[in-house]
């Protein structure tokens, strides 16, 4: 019933914050990042409770229970140059944001990717919030055994490169550039060996000198979607697989696209995508809903495999500090 009325709210045009347990809100590929004391999520899907391939909303959270929909960023519409490859109507999905030069950069997947190229453009604002501004061209074009998706920029700590990550699906591959100091051109691609069981959806996150890359693996609208990581000790490899840390169970089905992110508190949270309980036999019908959950490493530094948790059992950022 929640949800219903907030629903009829959004239609009416009022503007009404999403009160949340696990799951927290509808929509799939989250970016999460901490601004301040607040958890912003970037994801694929419009306003809380509708689905949109037009445009990106961004959600923020003092409390991981109560979040604000942050407005529109960026519409496809504003995108000027995504009929130039003559491809049929592109619809947006699986956003990257990043912080630099006093800007925010958003990275978005520019699809489908057939029968014409996907593509990989970026936009810039002063605020996190927007509105954003498209660069004028796309960053990146897929090719012939490579989609061009899931874009996700890191800025190593240790030296302030910014390395842009992207690729997956068909052909499963990955690609890792270094991009230049303006965020929105590539310096140079470099060359990374392809972690195992890679399918799509790359995200970094650096500890205590040790990099991880994590990623999805299986079919997006499958049990068998899944999240797996690797390690290095550089944020381009090469890679020593450790494993799988989060797969469907009994009532939650295909976990994946996700970020890591670091509380004020210094505890790690994972933000990711789920299937609630699917009703129709694979490939799985409906809205994918976003949840939260805690991560734990072990003595070595290996992530714990992950539980997944519903209600009030999710984390809050109220208890992480």
């Amino acid at each position: 019933m929640r949800r219903l009325a907030l629903i009829a709210a959004l239609a009416l045009g009022v503007s009404v914050p999403a009160l949340a347990d696990n799951p927290q809100f509808q929509g799939a590929d989250p970016h999460a990042l901490m601004i301040g004391d607040e958890m912003w999520v970037f994801p694929t899907g419009g306003p809380v409770g509708a689905w949109d391939a037009d445009r990106f909303h961004a959600f923020s959270s003092t409390d991981l229970k109560n979040w604000r929909d942050r407005g529109e960023l960026l519409r496809r519409d504003q995108i000027k140059w995504r009929r130039d490859d003559g491809a049929p109507e592109r619809f947006l999905w699986a956003p990257g944001v990043a912080q630099a030069n006093g800007k925010w950069y958003l990275y978005y997947s520019l699809g489908p990717n057939t029968p014409k190229p996907s593509h990989i453009g970026v936009a810039v604002a002063d605020r996190p919030e927007g509105p954003y501004r498209d660069s004028g061209k796309p960053l990146l074009t897929g090719r012939k055994g490579f989609e061009a998706i899931d874009p996700m920029v890191f800025v190593d700590p240790k030296s302030g490169t910014p390395y842009f990550y992207a690729g997956g699906s068909a052909g499963s591959t990955l690609r890792v550039f270094e991009l230049n100091p303006d965020m929105v051109s590539i310096k140079r691609e470099v060359a990374v060996e392809q972690p195992p069981q890679f399918t799509e959806g790359a995200f970094m996150h650096e500890r205590d000198g040790t990099y991880y890359l994590s990623y999805s693996h299986g079919r997006f609208n499958g049990a068998s979607y899944s999240v797996h990581y690797a390690t290095a000790s550089s944020p381009t490899g090469p890679w020593q697989y450790r494993g799988r840390i989060l797969s469907s169970d009994a009532t939650h089905k295909g976990p994946g696209h996700h970020s890591f992110v670091e509380t004020p508190g210094g505890e790690t949270l994972i933000v990711y995508h789920r299937w609630e309980n699917p009703a129709s036999p694979e490939p799985y019908k409906g809205e994918r809903q976003i949840a939260i959950e805690r991560i734990r490493y072990a003595p070595d530094g290996s992530i714990r495999p992950i539980a997944m948790t519903d209600g009030a059992a999710a984390p809050t950022l109220a208890a992480a500090r």
